[in-house]
């Protein structure tokens, strides 16, 4: 994946995927520097690794104008500092656009300013694809976002491809859809577990359970951001990142149930969120042919979870 010693730097470190990664970078023997403003990462994400890396504490697009890092000194970035949720972008577009596209503008404008830049991989989302003209998505059909967090995520995505062709930066974006694992505080496995917790004898959902998503494990999210790293052309292309496996909202319902040895009152209300597809079967062949096979399953990776959840304190 990385070769050990590799000076690595990961933006949004101290999130929920990136705090798995710069795990995972550290275990493999990298140098690794954080950059989070913490707004919504947190420092015991890192724990286990925080003396064993750099962290800059600070807004990406402040760290870069200020010069608190010098992008010369890392073989790759991954970029994982952003909002990564739709409701925000939906109530507040303005904090949206600076998370997302301002701060990826910034670090592309200072990675076009070197001799030669490292690598880097930009980390954006499913929600380009609006709600699919087609199933399973895949990376060439048409990107029609429905929300303000899909458009900035597809305009970031449009300047580094761009950048990659005119001023040839390496740079690849892989484009994650529903993930879940421990240390996620939001969406909806980890609103289920919090829902069991407050009420074990009663669920209430949105929709009607029809809704589905591919839900892709954490570790294997973080498998395959560095095997785009290493394996891939580099030059801004893109890369669906998923399981290849769909389930409806109502079975991930029945399997949070199940893992946690419950049988609750489950409640459908039919409403849905403003900017949600309805549903994603995902093509992962892209990723496939760069050797990428997913290991996580679906009651495991949920146990993981209610065994996190039941330890932290909220």
């Amino acid at each position: 994946m990385i070769d050990a010693g590799s000076p690595l730097l990961v933006t949004g470190g101290a999130g929920f995927v990136g705090s798995h990664l710069v795990e995972h970078l550290v275990a493999a023997g990298a140098q690794v520097t954080v950059v989070d403003s913490l707004s919504t990462g947190r420092l015991e994400h890192l724990q286990a690794v925080l003396p064993k890396v750099k962290l800059v504490v600070g807004d990406l697009g402040d760290v870069l104008r200020l010069k608190r890092i010098n992008l010369n000194d890392y073989a790759c970035v991954f970029h994982l500092a952003a909002n990564s949720y739709i409701p925000p972008s939906v109530a507040n577009p303005t904090f949206d656009f600076h998370e997302n596209l301002y701060n990826t503008f910034a670090l592309l404008e200072a990675l076009r300013e070197l001799p030669k830049a490292p690598r880097l991989v930009n980390v954006s989302s499913a929600a380009v694809y609006g709600n699919p003209v087609g199933l399973p998505i895949r990376e060439a059909d048409p990107t029609v976002p429905i929300s303000p967090y899909g458009v900035s995520k597809l305009a970031g995505e449009r300047y580094v491809a761009v950048y990659s062709q005119l001023y040839g930066i390496r740079a690849v974006t892989v484009r994650l859809f529903s993930i879940y694992g421990p240390r996620q505080r939001k969406q909806v496995v980890y609103d289920f577990f919090s829902r069991l917790r407050a009420n074990p004898g009663r669920l209430e959902i949105l929709g009607d359970g029809s809704q589905a998503r591919d839900f892709t494990y954490v570790l294997d999210v973080v498998r395959a951001l560095g095997l785009v790293a290493t394996m891939a052309p580099n030059r801004g292309e893109v890369y669906n990142v998923a399981s290849g496996t769909t389930h409806t909202i109502a079975e991930l319902a029945e399997a949070c149930c199940h893992v946690c040895g419950l049988n609750p009152t489950i409640v459908y209300t039919g409403r849905i969120r403003p900017g949600d597809a309805e549903k994603w079967v995902v093509d992962i062949t892209r990723l496939k042919e760069l050797g990428f096979e997913p290991r996580g399953d679906l009651e495991e990776g949920l146990a993981a979870i209610r065994d996190w959840h039941a330890a932290s304190p909220d």
